[in-house]
């Protein structure tokens, strides 16, 4: 199994352009509990982060029953670790009872998991769990991401989210490159019987303006261990935008530092900034092949090692639709 879900996609070709998102990312928290060496979080170039109070999701659902059809997928994860935003149970539930869209997932280190609030989200209704392994040790936590767990009752935890998942989809991933072929080994014994997939996945460079603390990109395959392939333009914009923390609206879920801000939710509505002129023209730039004029895009390396869809092939098509 991987992160990326290979079933049931919608060929792009037959749909291009949207007037409906297929993905949502949500950010219930740019705030985390880790400081990984491979992530921003590492070092303290954000600048602006906090939680998601209430009033401003209730905005983005009531937006998002605007659009002509449900969204895919809402996927409450961007910037930061979910389960600190104290209203993440209830951002799932009234979600699922709005039916805002087919399946709700999130990603999460996992960390603040306890057998109350596994109950908790499970019973909301969530669709879908990624949980992101940071060593199999407790030594290997502390060494990677700057801080003390208990990797026993960690995995307890996780084993208990498993067994009480009803539908839910738990998958469970580490990076292969911070750990041993041996230590590989150890993780699939310790995840695959209380997970409903996991994997192992490698380092790709997709975070703008941050250097990885003594990890080096892997070079050889992609973040799924597929043959790394060239691609000039992103699929993501045409189907998916990511809504920061505070209601500020960004094309790229991979937009930390705010570089790709398209509006706010407070000004605009995001059916009108889907389809609106910042939008398109971040479209337009990628199809005429000119991202290296973005500098958050001219040297991401999510394109060649862990996008899903190539769409470089409809590139004249697609500037004769917008």
């Amino acid at each position: 199994m991987k992160r990326i879900r290979e079933y049931g996609r919608v060929p792009l070709e037959d749909v291009l352009p949207l007037d409906t998102p297929f993905v949502i990312n949500v950010d219930p928290s740019s705030i985390c509990n880790l400081k990984c060496k491979y992530c921003f979080h590492a070092s303290n170039k954000m600048k602006v982060k906090g939680i998601m109070k209430w009033p401003t999701y209730n905005k983005i659902l009531t937006d998002i029953k605007q659009f002509d059809s449900p969204i895919k997928t809402l996927r409450l994860y961007a910037f930061g670790e979910p389960l600190v935003n104290p209203l993440f149970v209830d951002m799932i539930k009234v979600a699922k009872d709005l039916h805002i869209a087919e399946d709700i997932d999130t990603t999460t280190n996992g960390c603040l998991l306890n057998p109350e609030l596994n109950l908790k989200i499970i019973k909301a209704g969530i669709d879908r769990i990624n949980i992101s392994v940071m060593g199999i040790n407790s030594n290997q936590y502390k060494q990677f991401t700057q801080r003390t767990i208990n990797f026993e009752q960690y995995v307890d935890n996780i084993a208990h989210l498993y067994h009480n998942r009803d539908n839910c989809i738990i998958f469970v991933k580490i990076n292969g490159d911070m750990i041993s072929k041996e230590d590989q080994q150890k993780f699939i014994e310790i995840f695959t019987p209380i997970s409903s997939g996991c994997a192992i996945e490698y380092t790709m460079e997709c975070w703008y303006d941050f250097d990885m603390i003594g990890i080096e990109r892997n070079k050889n395959v992609g973040v799924y261990g597929q043959p790394l392939t060239h691609v000039d333009i992103c699929s993501y914009i045409f189907y998916s935008f990511c809504i920061q923390y505070d209601g500020d609206v960004s094309a790229c879920f991979l937009d930390w530092n705010r570089k790709l801000t398209v509006g706010s939710i407070f000004d605009t509505s995001l059916k009108e900034l889907w389809t609106g002129y910042s939008m398109n023209n971040l479209r337009r730039i990628m199809l005429l092949k000119r991202r290296g004029e973005l500098s958050i895009c001219s040297n991401c390396n999510q394109l060649e090692a862990g996008e899903p869809v190539n769409i470089d092939h409809m590139a004249d098509i697609l500037l004769e639709k917008l």
